[in-house]
């Protein structure tokens, strides 16, 4: 599977404008004429993948502790929504099931961030390349993570899944060699880099290897840094806030 990542990639849906990881959040997205959404995914205690993105429910759900605790249909009644405003109350966390048929309804890329569930990450990497490979998806993909552990365990699942490493520390050359080694050894289309990293030396390594380049960031990046990363050969944008985005997105609100 090849794919031409857009400019605009919605983080979390599109997580200033809805609550993160939840379906308000990915239908905020595609009012703003979003294409590709990215999500991040963990387990449950019965291996059902699901939205989440923190170690623990505490901070985006009224649940407690680590989400390998409960049963999905324990997780699936915290409120995942009150946090961010009274109108979200009820909002569940949806499992990854649902946002691949909201994506198919929608017609919309995603990105599938396979967050490291210390000590299960073979758990997590089989339940959700299970059910990607059982589903009959018509939309395009790719999955992303941190954890190279996760990405070597995704890799030995499927030999065209398409995979991106994603990178938030450099310490020196021989880290960075190293880095695109271990994108090179198992054949990733991308990385993803944060923003407070990049420049154009690292555009240029990354190029010379034919990756992709996408960029995150904790806050919303802007659209004045966004072109300015675009004109530099950075493929994608991980965007908080689409509002920012109209002259690329076209969308008419």
């Amino acid at each position: 599977m090849i794919i031409d990542l857009p400019k605009v990639i919605g983080h979390r849906g599109v997580k200033d404008l809805a609550p993160e990881n939840t379906i308000p959040s990915l239908y905020e997205a595609t009012r703003y004429n979003i294409k590709w959404i990215e999500v991040d995914v963990k387990i449950s205690k019965d291996h059902v993948p699901f939205l989440l993105h923190d170690e623990l429910l505490d901070r985006t759900t009224s649940g407690k502790g680590y989400p390998y605790n409960y049963l999905f249909n324990e997780i699936i009644k915290f409120d995942a929504g009150l946090w961010f405003d009274k109108k979200f109350v009820f909002t569940h966390s949806p499992s990854l099931e649902e946002v691949l048929n909201f994506c198919t309804n929608k017609n919309i890329g995603l990105n599938v961030e396979i967050k490291s569930n210390k000590g299960k990450e073979k758990e997590n990497v089989n339940a959700i390349s299970a059910l990607f490979n059982k589903s009959n998806l018509e939309f395009q993909y790719f999955f992303s993570s941190f954890d190279y552990f996760s990405l070597e365990l995704m890799r030995e699942k499927k030999s065209s899944f398409l995979l991106s490493y994603l990178i938030d520390k450099i310490n020196n050359k021989i880290h960075l060699n190293n880095i695109i080694y271990k994108c090179l050894n198992l054949k990733c289309f991308s990385i993803g880099i944060s923003s407070y990293l990049i420049n154009e030396r690292l555009i240029r390594e990354f190029k010379e290897n034919n990756l992709k380049i996408t960029v995150f960031s904790n806050k919303c990046i802007d659209y004045k840094t966004a072109v300015d990363l675009w004109n530099k050969g950075v493929d994608s944008i991980f965007v908080d806030n689409p509002i920012y985005f109209k002259k690329v997105l076209n969308y008419n609100i």
